[in-house]
């Protein structure tokens, strides 16, 4: 699948979000890399590139603090390649973005790995 592509599928997985969370979206920018980075694995103790679908960094809504103006903006990036090789079909890809992406959005929104698992 061409970048162009995935990058089209993250658009609509975040168009899917209900109204009531897509409002209190704030100061997160969402991207598509093909691979994370040494940094990034490291962060979540991952060795293997292939095992990082997607990551959450920044301060989760739920911990920001009142006077969280001028922050740098939170980032949430998608990894194309890991998730394109774990998929069979567009149909998969099409469904893992999604997953990943509202998966990373939990943690924005304050959930741990638990909740989400849970949910």
């Amino acid at each position: 699948m061409n970048r162009a592509h995935f990058e089209q599928l993250v658009e609509e997985a975040l168009a899917d979000l209900p109204p009531e969370f897509a409002a209190r979206l704030d100061n997160v920018t969402i991207m598509v890399e093909d691979w994370a980075s040494p940094d990034q694995l490291g962060k979540v103790n991952l060795r293997d590139r292939h095992h990082l679908l997607g990551l959450y960094e920044g301060i989760p809504l739920t911990e920001r603090p009142r006077a969280y103006d001028g922050a740098l903006p939170d980032r949430i990036t998608i990894f194309r390649i890991p998730i394109e090789e774990m998929s069979r079909s567009d149909s998969d890809i099409k469904t893992q973005v999604r997953n990943t992406v509202m998966h990373e959005l939990g943690h924005y929104f304050g959930m741990s790995e638990e909740q989400l698992r849970d949910i």
